[in-house]
């Protein structure tokens, strides 16, 4: 694949990827596939925020009377777009602001996730279950106690459902990594940007934070290359086991 962006450093927005030719993108790249997933993120995403418009306004609630600071945090994440020139499909990088529930304190240092992220970026290849790092940050003392269980839960998550609605995330999708995160990945990752972001994804449903940095990007890059609507499907009904379970939580 001809990326056009750099493999370190933060990306550049509006750099195209190139998808003509690669193989593995044949159902991605159909006008159906696209068509039918963003109507299906649009119904369902507004039918959960109306359903879960009590959930949401208790844990906004119980965000303000634990600390101090916003109810919502938002994030530039890398995001990517769809775009069609010359017959070609092509994905556009396009930061955008990705919104939690606030689970840690206002005053928090975003460097301390940068520094943590980079560490496990550079180790190798996991040999095997024990040599696994996990990408969350080991009790980290920047998350509140309402923030701790809006994490297990994954509730914090669901103010995403606005950025699904708004186009610039799918229900199921690779996580949506923060800007700083973008310069670990090599050329040969850049698949993983022809997706847009998504609330699920397999990294979800397989274990979450009790994977490595690498599984994460290899469980991304397969579903780039054999997205379809049954592929979502299923891990839509895989998400709400994997929540309850917390498994990788946190």
């Amino acid at each position: 694949m001809n990326a056009t962006l750099p493999a370190v450093g933060t990306p550049a927005e509006g750099s195209l990827l190139d998808l003509h030719g690669v193989e593995g993108f044949g159902a991605a790249s159909r006008t159906v596939y696209p068509i039918a997933k963003r109507t299906t993120d649009l119904f369902l995403a507004t039918l959960l925020l109306i359903v879960l418009a009590p959930l949401l306004l208790i844990a906004a609630v119980a965000v303000k009377l634990d600390s101090r600071g916003p109810i919502l945090f938002s994030q530039e994440r890398v995001g990517t777009r769809r775009v069609r020139r010359s017959g070609i499909t092509r994905w556009r990088l396009e930061p955008f602001k990705v919104y939690k529930f606030r689970s840690m304190n206002a005053d928090a240092d975003s460097r301390v996730h940068e520094r943590h992220i980079a560490a496990v970026a550079d180790r190798p290849a996991p040999s095997g279950p024990s040599d696994v790092e996990s990408i969350k940050l080991e009790h980290d003392p920047r998350i509140t106690r309402v923030g701790r269980y809006l994490r297990l839960t994954s509730i914090d998550e669901l103010p995403q459902l606005i950025n699904v609605v708004r186009g610039e995330m799918s229900l199921v999708g690779p996580r949506p990594i923060p800007v700083y995160e973008f310069g670990r990945y090599r050329p040969e990752h850049m698949r993983r940007f022809t997706v847009l972001p998504g609330i699920s994804g397999l990294w979800q449903v397989r274990g979450r934070c009790a994977l490595s940095f690498w599984e994460m990007v290899a469980n991304d890059l397969e579903y780039a290359e054999n997205q379809s609507l049954w592929m979502d499907l299923k891990i839509m009904l895989r998400t709400l086991p994997a929540v309850l379970s917390m498994r990788g939580a946190g």
